[in-house]
């Protein structure tokens, strides 16, 4: 008996050392998943925290009443956060395009560039049918007509450009005159009136002459250009442009170490930009009020795109979860709803689509550059909406063939769009003058776009995205079908040369010959019996 407890105490002692080693490891291994998943997510955290942190931080500051050069003071970290993302731009998108465009072969390029550019139009023109859609349900402008500039303490803003020098002026940019000054600066048309003569009663008639000028800001349609078509020509090359591909491989890996060390002041940054954002805004409530319906339409219009319509359009292109994808970008969506820059989202868009969605390097460097320049989905749904509310606003009934020039402008007009806070404000311009509608209630849109262009952003940069998904996935498909090929055409050669070996030995002069002589002696005839 004695014998039986004790080896019984024993069991019970050891079966209780085992729970508790087994509850340490499973508290351990809790542990090490936290610490996993923190360690992973860690910048994600940071950055929504600093969105937060900045909508807190500016409610306390805005009732301190601050000056006009103390919200400058307070608005500086923000301020640097924007200066560093412009300044990486540049060496980032030539470099990653001309090391994109010389790694892929000339097919594999022309085929990606057909599929990629497709696919922006495609987007664009449904986005622009959603916001011109949801206008005309909506009805943001009727009973607004006594919304003007003047009751809400706005300037007025007006342009007068034609639609025709806008297109023009988008192709000229396309083939910039000086390489270095398209680095920072664009073309643009501006007009002078020159006297042609008198009439009849001695008046001296005068008329609009477009010339040529200068403006401020980065020509990144003529810079992209460029760096696609310098990438093809080394790869053309060949073994002599090896050496300054690599320059340009070494370029853009040190831009994107550059990168990662910028990620991490960006949730600092974003904290500052947010803050100083709503320390800045003047009345809220009456803007709200007024404007209501207008940002409620372009908001939902961007949620119907960014959260159902391109997340179909990736599912059916690749029949994988687009929402899984898309959590794995979180990092550079913030920064869009912060800076309202897609090219400033640029260098964390490119980083996260590589590492945490593994993209292919060479179809994210080639597509995302191309995308923040021309992709502005969520640019073309606000628009739209906009041209459609001015038009309610002034009474203006818009026939079929103005809504058919409204959604071919702005698909148009987004791909000259600058990936800038408010640049979309320019375009709607051109629309406004291609359907004949008055440019001087475009200070209404200016007044909230800083709210609406949040949003446009994400979307913009969201379409990017699934456009670099959806292109790997298809450059994968691609690649296995030439391996099993490759995989079918070698088993066809050993086969053949199997066959053909048999065939020598069969039909040999020589093994022919020598059975002849075998069977012609008579120690053969011997030997065999």
């Amino acid at each position: 008996m004695d014998k039986k407890s004790e080896i019984n105490g024993h069991a019970v002692a050891s079966s209780a050392s085992t729970d508790r080693i087994l509850e340490k490891s499973a508290q351990r291994s809790f542990r090490e998943r936290l610490a996993e998943f923190l360690r992973k997510n860690l910048l994600v955290i940071m950055t929504v925290s600093g969105v937060l942190v900045g909508v807190g931080l500016g409610m306390m500051v805005r009732n301190m009443n601050l000056t006009k050069a103390q919200m400058t003071y307070f608005a500086f970290p923000g301020e640097m956060l924007l200066r560093m993302l412009k300044m990486i731009i540049l060496p980032l998108v030539v470099c990653s395009l001309i090391s994109g465009a010389a790694s892929l072969d000339t097919r594999s390029l022309g085929k990606l560039g057909g599929i990629a550019v497709g696919y922006f139009l495609v987007t664009t023109l449904i986005a622009s049918a959603i916001g011109v859609a949801l206008a005309f349900i909506i009805k943001p402008g009727v009973g607004a007509g006594a919304l003007n500039t003047n009751n809400l303490g706005l300037e007025s803003v007006s342009s007068n450009k034609e639609t025709a020098d806008s297109f023009l002026d988008l192709v000229r940019n396309l083939f910039p005159a000086n390489l270095v000054a398209a680095a920072f600066r664009s073309y643009a048309t501006d007009y002078k009136m020159v006297a042609v003569g008198n009439d009849t009663n001695g008046t001296v008639l005068y008329q609009k002459v477009p010339i040529g000028t200068e403006t401020e800001g980065m020509n990144i349609l003529g810079l992209v250009l460029f760096a696609m078509v310098f990438g093809v020509a080394l790869k053309k090359l060949g073994q002599e442009g090896e050496e300054l591909i690599r320059f340009f491989n070494a370029f853009n890996e040190a831009t994107m170490v550059l990168v990662s060390w910028i990620m991490w002041y960006i949730p600092f940054g974003i904290m500052f930009l947010v803050g100083s954002k709503i320390v800045e805004m003047e009345d809220v409530v009456l803007l709200v009020t007024s404007l209501g319906k207008y940002i409620f339409a372009s908001i939902l219009g961007h949620i119907i795109h960014g959260g159902i319509i391109l997340p179909l359009i990736y599912f059916g292109f690749t029949r994988k979860n687009p929402y899984s994808f898309l959590s794995g970008l979180i990092t550079p969506f913030t920064t869009a709803f912060a800076t309202c820059s897609s090219s400033a989202t640029l260098p964390s868009m490119i980083k996260c689509v590589e590492e945490n969605n593994g993209v292919d390097k060479r179809i994210s460097r080639f597509i995302l550059p191309i995308g923040a320049t021309v992709n502005m989905d969520g640019a073309a749904i606000f628009q739209c909406i906009a041209a459609v509310f001015i038009a309610q606003l002034n009474n203006a009934e818009l026939n079929a063939g103005q809504i058919f020039t409204i959604l071919v402008t702005a698909t148009a007009s987004s791909v000259g769009a600058a990936g800038i806070p408010a640049g979309g404000i320019i375009t709607i311009a051109i629309i406004l003058e291609a359907i004949g509608l008055p440019t001087n209630d475009l200070s209404l849109m200016l007044a909230v776009d800083w709210i609406v262009d949040r949003t446009t952003t994400v979307v913009n940069v969201e379409g990017d995205a699934l456009g670099a998904g959806i292109l790997h996935h298809i450059n994968q498909l691609e690649m296995k079908k030439q391996q099993e090929q490759q995989g079918e055409e070698l088993a066809d050669v050993r086969v053949e040369a199997v066959a053909n070996v048999q065939a020598e030995e069969e039909t040999s002069p020589l093994v022919m010959h020598q059975n002849r002589a075998l069977a012609a002696t008579p120690e053969a005839i011997e030997s065999v019996l």
